[in-house]
């Protein structure tokens, strides 16, 4: 049987370069590996960051979006379906960052995926120096995706003072309190970043399992769920995407941004990877990419966002 993990973590949580590091790690192990990306958005920005993982013992796949749930989990079962023929030894899952959990180990109790496929762990990452005040659903989803969890990784752990991690980990607790749940994580937390990883980090997080768990279900609906606004092509220098993303968090007509990340060309030709929120902004350079950023929020204002970025 193949076995299955899935990285799970809130939107900007730091799960693609944690699934970068992880993937490098059994790559060394001498496994063979397949990544699924399992997004619901239409275009796949972390399909690109991971491109540089492809080779003999590695293969990226993705789950077309732009579709409704039940469509989506379809497509999701049909992809499993398929790379359970390829002769991998471990599949990775990383889903969209507004992901049920609860539709992971759904599908894989399905035939013929539970005679395929073994779970092998849930892996969930959270920022260090998470936003100290989030909406009900993001609250929720935060809950959601670290109630099953083996363990959970503190991303930006070498940024975040010790009482910006301690607060962090009680907010997550304090959600979990909210739903419902009876479990509190305290051991299963690895406060380090993903780059500060080390191999028997990596041995213990492979082996570290999940957890079923009970809590109290949040029905996601296309009314309480994120949108997103995607903006393409733009006629716009680098500074002025720039300044207009800012404007766009700080205007409140735009609806509750809660994440902008994408892509941007500078002249000489060179790429820029951007991931912006409220509170800061982070921009590196990449070597492809693709003209687009992605808006990601609650009760977004298209034609406001797009006032800015066109």
């Amino acid at each position: 049987m193949v076995t299955i993990d899935l990285i799970t973590g809130f939107l900007g949580s730091g799960k693609t370069t944690f699934i970068k590091c992880y993937a490098k790690y059994l790559m060394d192990q001498g496994l063979n590996i397949g990544i699924l990306e399992n997004d619901f958005g239409a275009v796949n920005v972390d399909m690109l960051l991971l491109q540089e993982l492809m080779g003999d013992k590695c293969e990226l796949e993705m789950i077309a979006g732009g579709c409704d749930r039940e469509t989506h989990r379809r497509r999701f079962r049909t992809k499993l379906i398929a790379m359970g023929m390829c002769g991998y030894d471990r599949v990775l899952v990383e889903p969209s960052g507004v992901y049920d959990v609860d539709e992971f180990f759904d599908v894989l109790r399905d035939e013929p995926l539970d005679r395929w496929y073994k779970i092998g762990n849930v892996i969930t990452v959270v920022n260090a120096k998470l936003e100290p005040e989030l909406s009900e659903m993001s609250e929720y989803l935060l809950a959601s995706e670290a109630a099953h969890a083996g363990v959970v990784v503190l991303s930006r752990a070498e940024e975040a003072p010790e009482e910006e991690m301690q607060a962090t980990i009680t907010h997550l607790n304090r959600a979990l309190e909210k739903v419902h749940c009876g479990r509190r994580l305290d051991q299963e937390i690895i406060r380090k970043g993903s780059l500060s990883l080390t191999d028997a980090d990596f041995a213990k997080i492979q082996q570290c399992g999940y957890v079923q768990e009970n809590y109290q279900k949040m029905d996601l609906t296309e009314e309480n769920s994120f949108d997103t606004v995607y903006v393409m092509e733009r006629k716009m220098t680098v500074e002025e995407i720039l300044a207009g993303m800012k404007k766009i968090f700080a205007d409140p007509s735009c609806g509750e941004v809660f994440r902008i990340k994408g892509f941007m060309q500078e002249e000489n030709g060179s790429w820029i990877e951007v991931n912006a929120t409220r509170h800061e902004l982070q921009k590196q350079p990449i070597k492809e990419g693709q003209e687009i950023l992605i808006v990601i929020g609650e009760r977004l204002q298209e034609e406001k966002i797009r006032q800015y970025l066109n």
